[in-house]
């Protein structure tokens, strides 16, 4: 008994001693560790650049949507036989929505656990920002989106009403520049951010700037509200992007510019016939930046000087290949590793708008307008700014489409504004000159200037030729625009009492033709 029970005894010390080391023994030496994660960041960093790729969409929630809708960017293809978004018939409508919550609310969602977890605090609000820009963007298509229930595990999961969203937005932006303000030099950013390198001094200023965005979207409905936070926004000591060097360029990861994939890779987009009327009308030394001449010399003979020639968005087209040979984007773009995000015009020009709104801080609206055009300018690497800058007799150009007979596709322009600022003008041809201005400026980044075109009604832009709203989605008159995006399938499948309690905070019905709440349709000022 007793050697057997030493045995036993030497056998456990044995085993207790080869398992005392068991996991160092036998660890990959090469293998990525939690802890190596924690040291790097990694765990919580590794997040960032998808959710950053995501807050823009591709052909079906960008080029398709606002792209065509404020007349940027036309398509050649009569997708679906003709009958599609652009022509007012809702064909794709869940993408965008997907896209953010699927690459953004999500992995928001999670990262901010983690950080949270880790006393990560400049993580967390890095997460919230980027998570309230591209919720709100998602709120531009659709008005009450869910936020503040996000990741409820109920069957029904309800939408906070526009309002909600702003003040939770409001809130939030305060807790995010306490903390950027209050660790200006932490490093843990550096190796997850493309755009600033992890300089937490330029994040305040997109958090600055996006709140004086979302404020100006507020000043027909809520103006007293609007005032409040676009003057903190303007009197914040971190400042707003209103220089080249601070500029939000996105990185696109090594992936495709999409604009410039859509137009040269698969044939589906071309020049807008309103940028040919305003660019040509302006004669606006942008143009050569913005696009490239067409290939056919019939096309332009009304501006042979300006060899360039647009697609009329809601046009009735018959074959793609009609209209190839319209004017492509820039060649160039097709180089591109990043794209606009928040520039100094778009900064510049809210600014000019807030001057006419009386916001304290704001500047002088003539000082701003100007200031906004040469910044464009400047970006896009055009001369000529103060002769430009001096044209009070140029008009947009009237339109017409070769491709097709009579007067098919063709308008009568509507603008009547011209570039030169007039100090003796009122306020509503001021705000058309700064709108027109800052629609030409918004190229490749729209979203913002479809929110401008529906709460202020400029620039004023040709209609649909092709209007295919039905009782569908809603039917849109032939001298007015789609409004909004209606709430997706997905959700009227498997959130239907939250879809339906949503039409009621929406304020009418869930068409194409209802109003956001910020979109009132009533006076400027």
């Amino acid at each position: 008994m007793r050697k057997i029970s030493y045995t036993l005894t030497l056998l456990a010390l044995t085993l207790g001693a080869c398992t005392d080391n068991f996991k160092e023994t036998n660890r990959n030496p090469y293998e990525i560790t939690d802890e190596s994660l924690k040291q790097d960041f990694n765990h919580v960093g590794a997040f960032y650049p998808s959710m950053l790729d995501n807050i823009f969409q591709d052909q079906i929630a960008d080029n398709l949507v606002h792209e065509s809708f404020v007349r940027h960017l036309g398509t050649p293809t009569p997708f679906v036989s003709g009958r599609n978004n652009t022509t007012y018939y809702i064909t794709w409508g869940d993408s965008y929505w997907n896209g953010v919550y699927n690459n953004i609310m999500a992995p928001a969602r999670q990262v901010i656990a983690i950080a949270e977890a880790d006393n990560y605090d400049v993580f967390v609000a890095w997460a919230k920002l980027i998570r309230i820009i591209g919720a709100s963007r998602l709120s531009a298509y659709h008005g009450p989106i869910i936020y503040t229930n996000y990741g409820s595990t109920e069957q029904t999961i309800k939408y906070d009403t526009e309002e909600t969203l702003y003040n939770t937005w409001f809130t939030e932006l305060d807790e995010i520049l306490a903390t950027f303000n209050a660790n200006k030099t932490y490093p843990g950013l550096t190796k997850f951010d493309a755009s600033y390198g992890g300089d937490v001094t330029k994040w305040i200023k997109v958090a600055n700037s996006w709140r004086l965005i979302l404020a100006m979207r507020l000043s027909k409905v809520k103006p007293d509200l609007a005032k409040t936070q676009g003057e903190k926004a303007i009197a914040e000591p971190g400042g707003l992007i209103k220089t080249d060097a601070d500029a939000w360029y996105l990185s696109l990861y090594g992936g495709p510019f999409k604009p410039a994939r859509i137009c040269f890779g698969w044939g589906d987009t071309r020049m807008d016939a309103a940028m040919e009327s305003v660019l040509v009308g302006y004669e606006d030394p942008r143009i050569e930046k913005f696009f490239d001449p067409a290939t056919d010399e019939s096309l332009y003979p009304d501006h042979p000087d300006f060899p360039y020639k647009g697609i009329r968005s809601g046009a009735l087209l018959v074959a793609k290949d009609d209209r190839l040979t319209y004017s492509t984007i820039d060649a160039s773009m097709q180089n591109y590793t990043k794209r606009r995000m928040l520039m100094p015009a778009d900064i510049l020009f809210t600014l000019a708008e807030a001057s006419l709104r009386d916001w304290a801080g704001a500047g002088t609206a003539k000082d701003n307008y100007e200031a906004g055009v040469k910044a464009s300018f400047t970006e896009w690497g055009a001369g000529g700014v103060d002769n430009y800058l001096s044209n009070d007799t140029g008009l947009p150009v009237n339109y017409n489409d070769p491709k097709a007979s009579g007067d098919i596709n063709d308008f009568v322009n509507r603008m009547t504004v011209t570039v030169k600022w007039d100090e003796a003008a009122d306020k509503e041809v001021k705000l058309d000159k700064i709108m027109t201005q800052k629609w030409i400026s918004s190229v490749h980044n729209t979203v913002e200037i479809w929110v401008d075109h529906r709460r202020t009604g400029y620039p004023k832009l040709p209609y649909n030729y092709k209007n295919d709203s039905d009782a569908t989605w809603g039917i849109i008159a032939p001298n007015d625009f789609l409004r909004r995006m209606p709430f997706i399938n997905s959700e009227r499948n498997n959130n239907p009492a939250g879809v339906a309690d949503a039409t009621t905070k929406l304020g009418g019905p869930d068409e194409i033709g209802t109003r956001l709440w910020w979109d009132t349709g009533g006076p400027n000022f």
